[in-house]
């Protein structure tokens, strides 16, 4: 189950950080270890979104020991890697699913959990198939066939490779992402709805050039099942 969340931007924004270190405690080597340990977790979150755009991380008025840790988080930071035929879906797994199990292929039934994001909405989220009950309170999930085309191709790229139980974060690129408004998944409240698509397709922002990132998605899904028919 996802049971985290996460928070996304914009991939023209760089991320600037600024010391907490008091001036005299910089001075004589000491430091509060609650501020420090605060500052490196701020540290490491901005640095983990970061990553995930290619935006960079700008250390300001830091110390030599912040930027030993700044490197040390970027090097553990897991990277995103490109789909193979994906059309330029780039995918991390958070936790890869059964080893010995098989992944879906055309004319599966595929059952996933999702939360989705929208990137030129600071990572506004969009839908998530928890916020979808039933009549017990359990969440359900999206249910759909792979290559039967009534769902984004980015969605149908990251599941063909994924195991059930396994859970992986893509960004979708807008050529993979909605073309149209019918394409599923799509949030079943009216409002989330048109704040989706009137900003996916807003006239006046496509004409002066920023298709390329207006449509730019962020999925988490979860294989839950899957189904040969």
């Amino acid at each position: 189950m996802l049971s985290y969340g996460a928070s996304t931007s914009s991939s023209r924004v760089p991320h600037i950080l600024t010391s907490s270190y008091n001036n005299s405690q910089h001075r004589t080597g000491e430091s509060d270890p609650v501020v420090t340990r605060r500052a490196l977790s701020f540290l490491a979150t901005a640095t983990a979104t970061a990553s995930a755009f290619s935006v960079p991380v700008l250390v300001c008025n830091s110390s030599v020991r912040w930027l030993e840790a700044a490197a040390a988080v970027s090097a553990a930071t897991p990277r995103f890697s490109e789909l193979p035929e994906s059309g330029g879906v780039k995918a991390l797994d958070l936790r890869v699913g059964d080893g010995d199990g098989e992944s879906p292929v055309n004319g599966d039934q595929v059952a996933i959990h999702y939360y989705g994001r929208l990137a030129a909405k600071q990572g506004w989220r969009f839908d998530s198939t928890y916020d979808h009950k039933d009549e017990t309170g359990e969440p359900i999930p999206f249910v759909f066939v792979l290559g039967s085309g009534k769902v984004i191709a980015g969605i149908e790229a990251a599941v063909r490779s994924m195991k059930v139980g396994g859970i992986r974060r893509v960004i979708i690129p807008p050529s993979q992402g909605y073309q149209n408004m019918d394409q599923e998944p799509v949030p079943p409240n009216f409002f989330d709805r048109q704040r989706l698509f009137t900003t996916i397709f807003n006239p006046t922002r496509l004409a002066n050039g920023e298709g390329s990132t207006l449509g730019i998605i962020i999925f988490d899904i979860e294989l839950v099942s899957l189904r040969h028919l």
